[in-house]
């Protein structure tokens, strides 16, 4: 065990959160994605945990890229654009109250969402249920100190 590093979190996430350079993405996405087919070559799976728990316990340890307008992204309700799913607005509030640099949620649709989520660094794929539970994070550069 180690101090500060939250629970949920296996040693393979861990790899892949300190392997992923400024700019990298990772993806956290619920138990329906397709997260296999995004042609990601390192799924971590976290049945079981909900998405929100898990984007709280990434962002305990990776900051937001701010060199970037969106370093955050959801998929957008299919058919109704506009709509903010209650899994997201708890994602809106984790940023806000966790994120090194709290930032706005960006919103894409369905299938733009997928093609973004192919350029991941990797996946975590959880046990959330809700729909719409994927967000996409774009991994900031750490001040010297």
């Amino acid at each position: 065990m180690l101090r500060n590093i939250p629970p949920i979190l296996s040693p393979d996430i861990l790899h892949s959160l300190r392997a992923m350079g400024h700019g990298d993405v990772i993806a956290i996405v619920d138990a329906n994605f397709p997260a296999y087919s995004v042609d990601c070559t390192r799924v971590h799976r976290l049945d079981g945990i909900p998405a929100t728990d898990v984007l709280e316990a990434v962002l305990t340890l990776m900051p937001l890229d701010t060199f970037i307008p969106d370093p955050a992204y959801v998929m957008q309700v299919v058919g109704d654009p506009d709509a903010v799913p209650p899994v997201v607005e708890e994602f809106q509030g984790i940023i806000d109250r966790v994120s090194d640099n709290p930032t706005k949620i960006n919103s894409s649709e369905r299938f733009a969402f997928y093609d973004r989520s192919k350029s991941s660094f990797a996946v975590i794929q959880t046990g959330e249920t809700r729909l719409y539970g994927n967000i996409l994070l774009t991994k900031g550069v750490i001040p010297p100190s």
